[in-house]
């Protein structure tokens, strides 16, 4: 009887043994794709992100089918892969069972940044390369991000001027977890133009062309001894913009840049790396002028009237920055006629629609629509001005014709109390039209300021020291007087004058 149970014991003991052999090596044959059901998922190496994070981002789940191997398989490493937070993906099997199977993922964090030292740089250059460069501590360090933060510093220089700086980051690992970023600067020479040459341009001349080009200016021109001759790419760009328009103001609506390049200045040894020549060959086209105008759907005013206020006649060169002017920005332009007499709705654009030799004849279409009215007239921004206050300097009010002069009008008062900043973007209009109503909502967006004053003088009299105070308040409110919770140090939200003043004569 004890030999048999010994015997069954053994025999246990080597069924168990087997078990976990079977688990810790399990056997799949790579080379016969089979469907698995997912018993585990669990996930080791180097990383702090919760495991459910990441169980979840791989896209598997407990008890789906997966084919191993598979494309399923594989589009898990891809997946974490991509994201270029790790440096070692793997996808294992930690055991099988009949038709389960057990996954594990194993992955390696990339280190994260414990340090960023720049070099080459000053204090407030620093400051804002850290602003700009896509890299911070506690992020991590990708190869992606190293590119990133390369080619943000190199455009910071270039638009400072540096046509030549050189940019290195550099991480290294200070330990298993953590990375020093070293971001080394050599700045070289400003870049400045010596010389811009032009080819092509025979109705034009070189002098007006670098005129024309607001931020990249030949040095060698007398005239531009006040302006700019830095080299800035970006600026670059936007003076050859600059260079085709001047070109169409003068009637050259088909003149392009066939081709520019931008070389180092090699005439003198020292010039190479201070200095750049710009070649630009321009295709400046025929020469064009205005033929015949004419005018579709205005009913409120008169062809002869409408022409008379663009002032644009046949033969007149093809401006076209003049006509968008003359139709659209001008303060007497004829969209102003429109919207100063409530067409808040209308529209109109020129076609060219007949070219004949060097002359050009034009249709300007106009959709009147229907005049607007006023519905309401809304306040933002008045902290210190009572709403009825603000409201007598307006010249639009509810129930009016829709008049873009009186707006302008309205808001030049405004800025003209002195209550509220007149800094660019600090007062502005909104208008929120309705055209199946025919009515717009105007909000005048302020931003309230003080502008107190105190003024404080001394001299000398026949009596000794002469000493002067005065005090001026700009929105004193007499009618707060007795209500001591208006009062900030005074009572105000009125916008009256209170001058006070006081003299002492001393021996």
């Amino acid at each position: 009887m004890l030999l048999k149970r010994l015997a069954l014991f053994v025999i246990l003991t080597l069924v168990g043994i087997g078990f976990l052999v079977a688990q810790d090596l399990p056997e799949v044959d790579y080379t016969m794709p089979k469907e698995y059901t997912i018993s585990e998922i669990t996930i080791s190496g180097n990383n702090n992100y919760d495991e459910y994070v990441l169980v979840g981002y791989s896209g598997l789940k407990i008890g789906q089918k997966i084919t191993i191997p598979s494309d399923a398989t594989s589009k898990v490493v891809q997946r974490f892969w991509q994201q270029g937070l790790f440096t070692n993906v793997r996808l294992e099997i930690a055991g099988v069972q009949d038709n389960n199977v057990w996954l594990n993922i194993h992955l390696d964090q990339r280190p994260k940044i414990s340090e960023i030292n720049i070099t080459g740089a000053k204090k407030k250059e620093k400051e804002e390369i850290e602003k700009c460069m896509g890299i911070s501590k506690g992020s991590q360090i990708t190869p992606y991000l190293i590119d990133k933060a390369k080619k943000n510093i190199t455009d910071y220089w270039l638009d400072k001027g540096y046509y030549y700086a050189k940019v290195s980051v550099v991480p290294r690992e200070e330990d298993g977890a953590e990375t020093i970023v070293d971001i080394n600067i050599e700045k070289g020479n400003k870049i400045k133009v010596n010389h811009i040459y032009f080819t092509g341009n025979e109705q034009v001349s070189d002098k007006k062309l670098d005129r024309a080009m607001k931020k990249t200016n030949d040095k060698n021109n007398i005239l531009n001894i006040f302006r700019n001759k830095k080299f800035i790419p970006a600026e670059y760009k936007n003076d050859k913009q600059l260079l085709i328009e001047k070109y169409n103001e003068l009637g050259y609506r088909d003149a392009y840049i066939v081709a520019d390049s931008v070389r180092p200045d090699t005439s003198k040894e020292k010039n190479k790396e201070k200095y750049v020549n710009v070649y630009i060959t321009v295709d400046e086209g025929k020469r064009y002028y205005f033929r015949n105008i004419n005018w579709i759907g205005n009913t409120v005013y008169s062809t002869a009237y409408l022409k008379q206020v663009l002032g644009i006649k046949k033969g007149d060169i093809y401006n076209q920055k003049k006509l968008t002017q003359r139709l659209h920005e001008d303060e007497d332009c004829v969209s102003n006629l429109y919207l100063d007499n409530g067409y808040l709705f209308f529209n109109m654009q020129p076609y060219e629609t007949n070219i004949v030799g060097d002359s050009i004849d034009l249709e300007i279409r106009i959709m009147e629509g229907r005049q607007a009215t006023i519905n309401r007239v809304n306040i933002e921004g008045s902290e210190y001005l009572y709403e009825h206050v603000v409201r007598r300097e307006l010249r639009t009010k509810p129930g009016d014709l829709f008049s873009k002069s009186d707006i302008m009008r309205s808001m030049r008062e405004l800025a003209a109390t002195g209550h509220f900043s007149t800094d660019p973007g600090k007062m502005d209009i909104r208008t929120e039209p309705d055209p199946e109503n025919g009515t717009v909502d105007l909000t005048y967006v302020l931003e309230s300021k003080r502008n107190d004053q105190i003024e404080l003088s001394a001299g000398w009299g026949q009596t000794g020291v002469v000493g002067i105070v005065k005090l001026k308040f700009t929105n004193f409110s007499l009618k707060n007087l007795f209500n001591f919770k208006k009062y900030r140090p005074l009572p105000q939200g009125d916008g009256q004058t209170l001058t006070l003043s006081a003299q002492t004569n001393g021996m």
